[in-house]
């Protein structure tokens, strides 16, 4: 089939295309000209792109198109399509999108998504909507309350779902599926396809067209991409350093961990650089609050987390940082592709330390690009680090006790202790052993927090909830998985 060049081309309806008209769409993206018109004729569809690619109009536009050629009333407490994707932000932007393009059909929508009291959300149902957009987690809430009935979905969507997977959305969302009437279009999208992302979508999809569009190996020509090497208790400053001298527009910095990201904050804010941070932790409002201000450029700094930062499509950053490297190699081709879109250019720039060097080359060997590097260590952690990655005949041989006279002080057995001592002692790990307890990693929790035990319930309509709010039930494999080991 031949890529269609206008969204004139694809037929739409013409309200649809006079909205698009009035967002001054012109030229589809390749991952819109390839799955519209599949889409259009009810056709499953798995679309491997990334963030930033046009997937949301990808999916929104065949689906209103289809709305509009077979226009019923919903039943009460029903929805015609479901779209379930990762995150607070990521949904509310598709339904944004879903509204911006259906301005001309009077569209009724809905929007599910932790963090927020439910009430409204129940509300929202009663009468029954065409689309719903929703997370997994409060989407059950809704559907285990009686609030919301899956038996009439036409169309369901999977946005994001190899972050789903991340997450321990897995079993959540087969229960969803389990619901869902087997007659069904079902579009899947996903930016990358690992196996069990792909027995699920096998699972769920009927003889798929198959589209794939910016290979998840791939990153954006005009990004410049550098690597700051420096020791890990030296990062805030460095990063001060950077926001100030480089020609900034606005900065995304990444952390590991939400903790992380709130100390970040402090220490930009007691450098005098104005920031916020935006994580599971922070409220709705908060997130929303936020993420408007820097949308505006009112915030200039935004410090995320990955889960987080899967809502955040703002045109304008010209830098991000990642302040904590990722062990993901794919994750940082989706972090650094938050800049340089729309034809500009962007900035990329990591600072490593220690045993981030090993996340670093499982990066480059993805994206097969030796990435250049600037060395603000101090003099004792190059010559440490010079000294372990020097080959191995060159490395100073440790003592192993064979008669040379004196302990090497590497905590090795040795025969030759002076006269009454103890002998050799073992080196003790310095801060008593084990890694600090409390710190805690984003990756695989689901972004809202759940109740100790059970949660609590709340009355709506006479009907009691129960709060889940929680991270999905992970599997062993899958929290190894996710929680991979330091080398």
């Amino acid at each position: 089939m031949p890529l269609l060049t206008s969204f004139q081309d694809f037929g739409l309806a013409d309200p649809i295309s006079r909205a698009l008209k009035e967002e001054n769409y012109h030229t589809p993206t390749p991952i819109q000209a390839q799955t519209i018109p599949i889409a259009i004729t009810g056709r499953d569809v798995v679309g491997i792109a990334q963030t930033g690619t046009g997937k949301t109009a990808a999916f929104a536009l065949p689906i209103l198109h289809r709305l509009m050629e077979n226009r019923t009333k919903p039943q009460p407490k029903t929805c015609r399509v479901l779209v379930l994707s990762p995150t607070r932000e990521l949904s509310g932007q598709i339904l944004e999108s879903f509204n911006a393009y259906g301005r001309h059909i009077k569209l009724t929508s809905a929007l599910a998504i932790g963090g927020v009291p439910m009430g409204r959300q129940v509300r929202s149902v009663m009468q029954g909507v065409e689309v719903m957009v929703a997370t997994p987690g409060r989407l059950l809430d809704l559907v285990q309350g009686n609030a919301l009935k899956l038996n009439q979905v036409e169309i369901l969507v999977l946005d994001e779902a190899d972050r789903m997977l991340d997450m321990g959305f897995i079993n959540d969302i087969r229960k969803i599926v389990a619901k869902i009437p087997a007659k069904r279009q079902t579009l899947f999208f996903s930016a990358t396809m690992p196996k069990d992302i792909a027995d699920l979508a096998e699972h769920m999809l009927k003889d798929p067209a198959h589209v794939a569009v910016t290979p998840v190996a791939s990153t954006v020509e005009r990004i410049t991409q550098r690597i700051i090497q420096v020791d890990h208790s030296a990062k805030p400053a460095v990063l001060a350093q950077l926001l100030k001298s480089e020609p900034v527009n606005r900065a995304l910095v990444f952390t590991r961990t939400k903790h992380g990201a709130d100390k970040v904050v402090k220490g930009l804010v007691k450098a005098g650089i104005p920031a916020e941070a935006i994580h599971g932790n922070k409220s709705q409002n908060h997130r929303e609050r936020v993420l408007a201000a820097f949308r505006t450029g009112e915030i200039r700094t935004l410090i995320a987390t990955d889960i987080a930062a899967r809502g955040i499509d703002v045109d304008g950053i010209s830098h991000v940082i990642n302040f904590d490297l990722t062990n993901i190699p794919e994750t940082y081709v989706h972090r650094i592709g938050r800049t340089a879109r729309a034809g500009a250019d962007g900035t990329a720039i990591s600072l490593v330390a220690g045993e981030e060097n090993t996340f670093l080359r499982d990066i480059e060997k993805l994206i097969r690009i030796t990435l250049p590097r600037e060395d603000r260590r101090t003099p004792g952690h190059q010559r440490a680090a010079a000294a372990a990655t020097a080959p191995a005949q060159q490395r100073p041989a440790r003592s192993q006790g064979h008669g040379n006279g004196h302990n090497s002080g590497h905590g090795s057995r040795s025969n030759d202790a002076a006269p009454g001592s103890k002998g050799p002692q073992r080196r003790r790990r310095p801060g008593g052993g084990g890694a600090p307890q409390g710190t805690r990693h984003e990756n695989g929790r689901h972004e809202q927090a759940r109740p100790a035990q059970g949660g609590k319930t709340e009355s709506i309509q006479g009907v009691a909830f129960l709060h889940r709010e929680s991270r999905p039930s992970q599997s062993t494999p899958q929290r190894k998985r996710n929680q991979r080991p330091r080398r």
